[in-house]
């Protein structure tokens, strides 16, 4: 099972567009001392020396089979999959109807003859449509796509995996993580998809005992003294494992990793409001890491 982060930022990236905070700064022009140590992370960087982390994007391919799994379409798509040159996907999976993991899916117009898209099926209250039935009729003129509903915490097949929705808490919308298997090789891989840190237990089980965890760490928990509704979810210290009400912060995605057990873990999703000192710090991923697993 060979993991490609194609994206690993948050609505808006890193570098933002018309942007010039200091970290999207050094995005766009690392120093010496942070380009070798991405060098070093086997990152791909662009093709004037800067890093990225563009919209929310996994791809998961199965040496095996030789099939491959996209997780979330990005806007990015087009970028990413031109960036990182791997296979189009044989299959997809849709976490949530935010336009940063679903607005990519019209660039399978003319790049695949049919695709699987993977989506849950409970019907979100505020939305009156599962995901599944969001992702079908926005995309209904895409005769390419076949969306299959899927029961979260229940186990499907594709692209040689087994899969599983996992449901998490992204209020106002439902939101999904997921974990992959390979049933050959027992590689597991599990992200928590866009979370506060108050996910479900059942979810926590399923999450549990990856090889790689992808862990949504928007911004360091100091920053939720800047968010109109502060943060939730304190540790015994009083720092805040959730900005806000549905994003976790970098202390909560740690704490979860570690709660988790993970063999390595990984933040995603990260808003280029990381001081610059520390946006690029190791545990937070970067476009372009590829990720063998066992």
């Amino acid at each position: 099972m060979r993991v490609t982060l194609l994206g690993t930022g948050d609505t808006t990236g890193t570098p933002t567009v018309g942007c010039d905070c200091d970290t999207c700064q050094l995005a766009r022009d690392p120093s010496d001392e942070l380009r070798e140590q991405l060098r070093r992370r086997d990152v791909t960087f662009t093709a004037d020396g800067g890093v990225e982390r563009t919209r929310f994007s996994v791809h998961i391919h199965n040496e095996r089979t030789d099939e491959s799994l996209l997780v979330d379409f990005s806007p990015d798509f087009r970028h990413q999959f031109l960036r990182e040159d791997v296979a189009l996907p044989d299959a997809a999976v849709v976490t949530h109807v935010h336009f940063d993991h679903l607005d990519g899916l019209g660039n399978c117009y003319r790049l695949v003859d049919d695709i699987d898209v993977f989506a849950a099926d409970e019907t979100d209250p505020e939305t009156g449509e599962s995901v599944a039935e969001t992702v079908a009729s926005d995309y209904a003129y895409l005769d390419q796509v076949s969306v299959e509903a899927q029961t979260p915490l229940e186990s499907f097949e594709t692209c040689g995996f087994e899969v599983t929705l996992v449901p998490v808490v992204h209020p106002p919308l439902l939101c999904y993580g997921l974990t992959v298997e390979d049933p050959e090789t027992g590689a597991r891989f599990a992200m928590t998809g866009d979370t506060c840190y108050d996910i479900p237990a059942a979810s926590r089980r399923q999450l549990a005992g990856a090889d790689l965890l992808l862990a949504e760490a928007l911004v360091p928990a100091d920053l939720c003294e800047y968010h109109p509704l502060g943060g939730d979810h304190h540790d015994s210290d009083g720092v805040p494992r959730t900005f806000g009400t549905k994003h976790m912060t970098r202390e909560g995605a740690l704490a979860l990793a570690e709660e988790l057990d993970a063999t390595q873990a990984r933040l995603v999703h990260a808003a280029h409001f990381y001081p610059a000192e520390e946006a690029f710090e190791a545990a937070l991923a970067v476009d372009g890491e590829q990720y063998l697993l066992p």
